[in-house]
């Protein structure tokens, strides 16, 4: 069931360069210096994430720790710490969870709550987005920001949150659809990504007022999918009704350091990864089918190694 809003439904909330914020939130001798959060001290690896210190200097998720280095000398990598990421998630949402229920938790660092009541009004969505960044801010930590988004959609609401970073608060009213969505690149909208950007332009779109122009079966065309209809509806405001995705594939990867490639260590280290896909799948109470290890060389060639025998109580017990 399709449903068009013309009131605000949703805010949505986005924490700043979580992982790299975390590390500068613990340790102050980080805070305004360039950060990049990584697997492994390796110049080989690539950066998890980065501080908008880094980013100044080009540094995004993926940028390789070598080159990151030539765009930044003085860059400081750190190691990832999961752990100390999934505590700080679980006290931030823990404190939004106060002043507005978090109904979807879109990511370790990303959630959304409908608004109901007076909240639906700007001024006081306004006012909870405000109560929303100063309780992070004075119970959690004073170095942690979140860019919110207030829109009829969360799916709108989303694209609010990414328009005004870092600590920034957006609202797209339901009058102000398409306009205000015409600033955007194509690459701001969800669902678009590198593939699918580039299908776009050989279909000769290249802007998002070229992207709303389109009919729904258009979309539906370039996309190859009925998610190019769904993404018609959605830049318009509409609600779409939830729907399960099912988790078909567990993986891990890791990539090895100059010290971890022999073979010896390597294969403590696809061990160590089978045993963690193991223990999510107890944890989800799920059975593996088959279990494939992928290994690529220096010269980015890719070898496959697969167990095409039924595995379902080895993995469940391992």
């Amino acid at each position: 069931m399709l449903i068009e809003s013309k009131s605000l439904n949703w805010l949505y909330f986005d924490l700043n360069s979580y992982f790299a914020t975390i590390e500068q939130q613990v340790d102050p001798e980080l805070r305004g210096k360039p950060i990049a959060v990584v697997p492994l001290l390796s110049d080989s690896t690539c950066a998890i994430a980065a501080s908008y210190e880094a980013k100044l200097k080009g540094i995004k998720t993926g940028t390789k720790i070598y080159e990151a280095k030539k765009l930044c000398p003085e860059l400081i990598c750190v190691p990832t710490r999961h752990k100390l990421y999934v505590e700080y998630h679980k006290l931030i949402f823990a404190e939004i969870n106060k002043l507005l229920c978090v109904d979807h938790v879109c990511s370790i660092d990303e959630g959304a709550g409908r608004l109901t009541g007076k909240y639906q009004k700007e001024d006081e969505a306004i006012l909870l987005a405000e109560a929303i960044k100063l309780a992070i801010k004075q119970n959690i930590g004073d170095y942690i920001t979140c860019s919110i988004g207030i829109a009829s959609s969360r799916f709108l609401a989303k694209i609010a949150a990414e328009m005004k970073k870092p600590d920034g608060l957006t609202i797209i009213r339901p009058e102000d659809i398409p306009e205000k969505l015409y600033s955007l690149t194509l690459s701001d909208i969800p669902g678009i990504g590198r593939k699918m950007l580039k299908r776009l332009h050989l279909a000769g779109i290249g802007t998002v007022e070229k992207l709303y122009e389109c009919s729904s079966n258009q979309l539906q065309t370039i996309w190859g999918s009925v998610y190019g209809k769904k993404c018609w509806y959605l830049l318009r405001g509409y609600e779409l009704p939830d729907y399960v995705v099912k988790n078909r594939v567990i993986g891990h990867s890791r990539v090895l350091g100059p010290k971890k490639r022999a073979a010896s260590a390597a294969r403590e280290i696809a061990i160590e990864l089978i045993v963690k896909g193991a223990k999510r799948l107890r944890d989800a109470e799920l059975y593996a089918t088959y279990i494939s290890l992928y290994l690529k060389t220096a010269n980015r060639i890719t070898y496959l190694i697969t167990n095409d025998i039924k595995l379902q109580l080895k993995a469940f017990y391992l």
